[in-house]
């Protein structure tokens, strides 16, 4: 219950701008987290970053997609929302909102070394292992209201 809120909580969620790069063929761009990352090092992860004061959710995807992945976005499209709570007692809340953002495969960089060890490209439903603990449902997210993750591979719509 929000009334038995800690006192060295915040008083509310953090707004995180999730996002599944995609290629408009198929296959997604994950990242593996370096032993450096924040959390869950070692393993695979869509991108993510907080909305910061004054920005869009457009601004702030592209400004974490060019952080992230050296690259622009070709397109963005608005997948949903997730109310994330981890950890028992809860130690951080997120209110993620999910993005598919298309991108150039051939542009695609590691931004930032000392978040991400390597990049890969995979079909939503055979990615690679251990994936992140928020991965699953974004990734599912993605399959289910996204269109680009319904458009055949050989298609260049």
């Amino acid at each position: 219950m929000a009334a038995d809120r800690a006192a060295d909580r915040p008083a509310g969620p953090s707004v995180s701008c999730v996002f599944v790069c995609h290629d408009g063929a198929g296959r997604v761009l994950l990242a593996r987290r370096a032993a450096a990352a924040r959390d869950e090092p070692g393993t695979w992860d869509t991108g993510a970053g907080a909305l910061e004061w004054g920005e869009t959710f457009e601004e702030a995807v592209t400004r974490e997609v060019r952080e992230e992945y050296g690259t622009e976005p070709l397109s963005i499209e608005p997948l949903g929302a997730r109310n994330v709570l981890r950890g028992d007692p809860i130690a951080s809340h997120w209110v993620a909102v999910v993005f598919a953002v298309r991108v150039d495969p051939e542009r695609a960089t590691i931004g930032e070394p000392n978040k991400f060890d390597a990049l890969g490209w995979f079909t939503p439903e055979a990615p690679p292992a251990p994936l992140h603990s928020q991965c699953p449902a974004t990734l599912d997210l993605f399959r289910t209201h996204s269109p680009s993750a319904r458009r055949p591979p050989d298609s260049d719509a």
